[in-house]
């Protein structure tokens, strides 16, 4: 049997000075999204995620709480695991930035890219931004209230520093770079955020950038004389190999280059300068695409503590499922555009969407089928065309799909596994199932087409579903009687139709999605 060819997805890793919020929610979900279509469309995947756990801010952080960086690490990682468990995520590995065998790859990474000639000792100073743990040049900071400057990324006061720091020779791989993009359109995603990143941030010249903190003391420490760290970022980015065992593990020559790094726009400039110009530097190949995603917005306004309208995820997940937070972030948001939730809307995708669409389906096609065939699948002979117009709808999915989700485009491969549900739900409309019921015995051949068909058409929304809602398409497949995983199956079955066997009795269970009553 060939081996399955490999896919390697990552998400940021999260800083631990913070719990989980619906801007890790949205990256960590389309980033499983991906993991689980790509798995039941045959390939061997790597998912990776994890915590950024070193530097200068959550020192500060854990001295105000009065523990060390280390025990505040390991409290916030828990929230992080026991949020992706609720959400169902399916990652290979957590990383953390304090793992020893992180420790040994950034210490090892340090070394080649300084053996290589691209790392020299110099001064810096300058002005640093604590909350987003990055140098600013001059030129990038702007004038705040009081005299004071401010980060033209979060708003917030920078401090000015002077180091004897250890320098990365970025500027050295301008024209690299700038040839890489050319020839490779397809690595910096979406295209809305391309022309920005390059038309800002790499045309103008790459400057070369500070790679220890010499005035810092929690994080690796650098394979140099002097007592000093490496600097946050270049120790963050070496995750998505250290992860897989760079240089020379298995997993590093099986899954990398990486496939797609998923990440917030935020920190697109990271990834799409230093990250790949430090690959350059260490003759390793770049992955093969980097995508920033959008920001979600409440009501039109950035989410912020201090305004009191942050969005709890998984406060939504809990009182309405895990899978109607997923649905939500995934439909209603283009990945990769800045997103807006309202209460509003997310009542609107469920009552709509969930509750009237796809609930309504399973519960009233398999309703119908304990009622007029004892919750057996009855044998058909498919003669005729009344299923030949869900089968028109089902078919194309599959092909359709592979080209959204390889364009990270989790909306539209939403709306084409809707389409089925939607002419389902027209269906049952068109052939009255109940009216063909009181034609007995005549019109039992007839009726049982119609149910099979109806049978068929969840099964097949089951496995269309189950990457984006896991839990929901679970109870779908259960329901119609399957004892096995549906995850275990094959996107391919979608494209097939007659696959539900004759005679498998089905277990209706409890509605999916009870609609959201609007308060009075």
């Amino acid at each position: 049997m060939p081996d399955k060819p490999a896919f390697y997805v990552t998400t940021p890793i999260y800083y631990v000075n913070d719990v989980p919020h619906i801007g890790h929610a949205y990256s960590t979900v389309g980033a499983d999204a991906l993991a689980r279509f790509k798995r039941m469309d045959g390939y061997e995947v790597y998912f990776l995620t994890g915590t950024d756990e070193h530097g200068q801010k959550i020192a500060k952080t854990a001295q105000e709480e009065g523990v060390t960086p280390l025990q505040l690490a390991d409290r916030v990682v828990e929230r992080f695991k026991e949020a992706w468990v609720k959400l169902g995520i399916t990652y290979d590995r957590f990383i953390r930035t304090t793992d020893e065998d992180h420790r040994k790859t950034a210490q090892a990474f340090f070394m080649k890219v300084r053996e290589a000639g691209y790392i020299y000792k110099g001064q810096y100073e300058g002005w640093y931004c604590l909350p987003d743990e990055k140098f600013l040049l001059d030129s990038e900071v702007e004038d705040g209230p009081n005299g004071t400057k401010t980060c033209p990324d979060c708003g917030r006061p920078v401090e000015r520093v002077k180091e004897e720091n250890y320098f990365f020779a970025m500027s050295k791989f301008q024209k690299q770079l700038e040839k890489y993009l050319e020839d490779h359109p397809e690595f910096l995603q979406p295209e809305s955020r391309k022309n920005e990143l390059i038309n800002n941030f790499i045309k103008p010249g790459l400057a070369d950038v500070s790679i220890t903190r010499s005035t810092v003391k929690w994080g690796i420490p650098a394979p140099v004389p002097e007592e000093t760290v490496i600097y946050v970022w270049f120790d963050a980015l070496i995750n998505y190999i250290s992860a897989i065992g760079w240089p020379d593990g298995e997993k590093f020559k099986k899954f990398w280059p990486a496939d797609v790094h998923i990440i917030g726009k935020d920190i697109l400039r990271f990834h799409t300068t230093i990250w790949p110009t430090m690959l350059m530097a260490a003759g390793v190949s770049l992955p093969k695409k980097v995508f920033g995603t959008g920001y979600i917005n409440k009501d039109g306004k950035k989410m912020s503590k201090s305004l009191g309208n942050v969005v709890d995820p998984f406060e939504l997940a809990a009182t309405y499922g895990p899978d109607a937070l997923r649905y939500y972030l995934l439909r209603e948001i283009a990945f990769g555009l800045d997103g807006n939730y309202t209460d509003e809307a997310f009542q609107t995708r469920f009552n709509g969407d969930l509750a009237n669409d796809l609930g309504n389906l399973v519960s009233r096609s398999l309703t119908m089928l304990e009622k007029y065939f004892d919750g057996i699948i009855p044998q058909v002979s498919f003669e005729g065309d009344l299923e030949s117009r869900l089968v028109i709808t089902a078919r194309p999915y599959a092909g359709l799909a592979r080209k959204y989700m390889d364009n990270l485009e989790f909306h539209n491969a939403l709306i084409k596994a809707w389409d089925l549900i939607k002419a389902a739900n027209k269906y049952i409309d068109q052939t009255a199932p109940y009216k063909i019921a009181k034609e007995g015995d005549a019109g039992k051949e007839k009726l049982a087409t119609v149910m099979y068909s109806l049978m068929e058409s969840l099964r097949v929304t089951a496995l269309s579903i189950a990457p984006f809602m896991p839990f929901t398409a679970t109870s779908i497949w259960k329901q119609l009687g399957y004892a096995d995983d549906v995850h275990k199956h094959s996107l391919a079955e979608t494209e097939e139709w007659g696959k539900i066997p004759v005679g498998q009795k089905i277990a209706k269970g409890q509605a999916l999605f009870p609609r959201i009553e609007k308060k009075k």
